[in-house]
């Protein structure tokens, strides 16, 4: 039994899917099940059915499965104190993060990285929530960024920070001559969401229901690109994280409007494998992530000479 064989089980196992395995690990679909055949002779086991799909993990499968991801656990932990013995901080970093984190934050952080660490990199997959969960639990990124983050039972959460959430409205729309607005003032309001299956569409949701606003969903999208474009051609409002809006702002595309009284925030949180021990790059870039952790606080952008 090979590292690379110990891994392959855990991905096909974690994902119940013989090809989603084999692409995680770079084989082929064939030569991903002729190994799955060689440990199941050697051990005179099986250990998946794969007669179902998604396939199933046999109750010995689990036992390996459990002893697959010790393992490697520990393999991860002697290359970290290998790394620290030889006194260096070179390796790659990755990180896998929802989409609206931001290209240009993270490249602010990017070039603060490579300016204290020089001999490091930093690779950045952007993917949806449950893929970014994916990618950490499988261990193909060192840390995941993520909203409403929640712990499992292969993963843990870092608390970083709360973005204020504000109402997004084109110039055009009635409501951007407004200073502040309250939920209720958006009762019966043409509005762009989130898919329903997403957590920050539930909050909202839930911050409407609470305040008594019923609207009027026009347009739903997974990502926070395509809700900002809608509403900057004036297909209605959303509901969104200020922050995201500055370059928008910036250029006249959107106005943010900050909820009077009780408002909203969208919390973010670092998220990692359990017990895993990172080497020193890793290490070096969630120190650069938790130094400076955006507080609710932060001021909503303004457009000079639109009242907001």
């Amino acid at each position: 039994m090979t590292i690379e064989t110990l891994k392959l089980f855990k991905d096909i196992a974690t994902s119940r899917s013989v090809s989603r395995g084999a692409a995680l690990n770079g084989i082929s679909q064939s030569a991903a099940s002729q190994q799955l055949q060689e440990l199941e002779h050697f051990f005179q086991t099986v250990f998946l059915d794969r007669g179902t799909r998604p396939l199933i993990v046999t109750e010995a499968g689990k036992i390996y499965l459990e002893f697959c991801r010790d393992v490697l656990r520990r393999y991860d932990e002697f290359r970290s104190a290998l790394d620290e013995w030889n006194g260096t901080s070179e390796g790659t970093v990755r990180v896998a993060s929802i989409y609206s984190v931001g290209l240009s934050e993270m490249s602010q952080l990017e070039r603060e990285f490579q300016r204290r660490s020089p001999e490091s990199r930093l690779e950045v997959e952007y993917l949806r929530p449950e893929k970014v969960y994916e990618a950490v639990s499988a261990d193909r990124a060192d840390l995941g960024l993520v909203s409403y983050a929640e712990p499992t039972r292969d993963i843990t959460v870092i608390p970083w920070r709360e973005e204020e959430m504000v109402v997004a409205a084109s110039p055009r729309h009635p409501l951007a001559t407004r200073t502040e607005v309250t939920a209720a003032d958006l009762d019966g309001v043409e509005f762009i969401g989130f898919d329903e299956d997403l957590p920050i569409q539930r909050n909202v949701d839930r911050f409407l229901r609470d305040h008594g606003a019923l609207v009027h969903t026009v347009l739903h999208f997974d990502n926070l690109q395509m809700i900002k474009e809608a509403v900057a051609h004036g297909s209605g409002v959303s509901i969104m994280p200020a922050r995201i809006m500055y370059s928008d702002v910036a250029q006249g595309r959107m106005i943010p409007i900050p909820f009077s009284g009780p408002g909203l925030f969208r919390p973010l949180g670092i998220i990692h494998r359990r017990r895993k021990r990172f080497h020193r790059a890793a290490q070096a870039f969630l120190e650069l992530l938790r130094e400076a952790p955006l507080e609710s606080g932060e001021a909503v952008p303004t457009l000079a000479g639109n009242n907001v």
